[in-house]
């Protein structure tokens, strides 16, 4: 299936769509050539090939394979942006008013699908990115399927039956340990539950998502980020992310609190700070060693 959308504002497509690629050898998130963009999807109608390619004039060019093809092109408006709503956001701070200068076309994207965001993301709790990357990117190839179409290089992530079956032992070899592996496959469990709650707004999700144990605010944001473009749903919890942010808007690193006070005038789009000032670049120095991946769990 193919289609053509002609967005009303000049769509940067590969840095709306940047926060769905899950490390650099995330196999459902592929980059071409010629700068289109190639992602595996699970669509409630089927699993999809989707390519986006931006074109002179603004237009952006949409082809789908698979029988959630069609689901796949009619939703990609959305995933690119064309939900969001920036009205209202006023930035005071000369490093905001920059960079919404220079990101003025950036737009959250939603995908309105959970699972697909929220596997990767319990991957990601409390562990280096290279370790939750590499751990992802092994989940998808062990229990996942290739993607229909030309790329065979293009995989699908393993759906809600999939996971629930993957035993403890094949978790530790990603290596997933128990604390990341049980809430992955609770969710599988009640994956149609999540994707209904996400149809019921923000609040919703993030109800139903920290109901589950193992899921708390950094997760459920990450997901609410991706899943509907919550332009407000700020990552309390991570390492970097109040450091960063407070460096960038009071010179000196702040926790959670201070972030949150930082932040407050500027809801509902306190995430759109976020996301600009890491669009910029800017974070405190980085001082001292890498943390090292872990060694203790078995590998393959």
């Amino acid at each position: 299936m193919t289609s053509t959308w002609r967005p009303a504002w000049p769509c940067p497509v590969a840095q709306v769509l940047a926060p769905y690629r899950h490390g650099p050898g995330d196999p459902t998130h592929r980059v071409a050539h010629d700068g289109a963009i190639w992602r595996g999807t699970r669509t409630p109608e089927g699993v999809a090939a989707l390519r986006v390619a931006a074109r002179a004039g603004g237009e952006v060019e949409l082809m789908a394979w698979g029988p959630g093809a069609a689901w796949a092109v009619e939703a990609a408006p959305r995933l690119l942006g064309a939900d969001d709503d920036p009205s209202g956001f006023a930035p005071q701070h000369p490093l905001l008013r920059e960079a919404w200068r220079r990101h003025r076309h950036w737009r959250m994207g939603s995908s309105g699908l959970v699972l697909e965001s929220l596997v990767p993301t319990i991957i990601e709790q409390k562990v280096t990115g290279q370790e939750a990357f590499a751990a992802y990117s092994r989940l998808v190839r062990r229990f996942g399927i290739r993607a229909p179409g030309p790329r065979d290089d293009l995989w699908i992530a393993p759906g809600a039956e999939a996971l629930r079956q993957v035993p403890s032992w094949e978790w530790l070899k990603l290596p997933v340990d128990g604390g990341r592996s049980r809430p992955v496959v609770a969710a599988a469990r009640v994956a149609p539950a999540l994707e209904r709650a996400a149809r019921g707004g923000s609040g919703v999700l993030d109800r139903a998502l920290r109901s589950l144990p193992g899921i708390g605010v950094w997760t459920s944001a990450e997901v609410r980020q991706r899943v509907l473009g919550d332009a407000d749903a700020v990552s309390f919890g991570d390492f970097h992310v109040a450091k960063d942010v407070g460096w960038a808007l009071t010179g000196a690193p702040l926790d959670d609190d201070g972030m949150a006070e930082v932040l407050a005038p500027y809801r509902p789009h306190r995430y759109r700070v976020q996301a600009l000032i890491a669009l910029t670049g800017s974070h405190r120095p980085r001082r001292g060693p890498r943390m090292a991946p872990r060694v203790h769990l078995p590998n393959i």
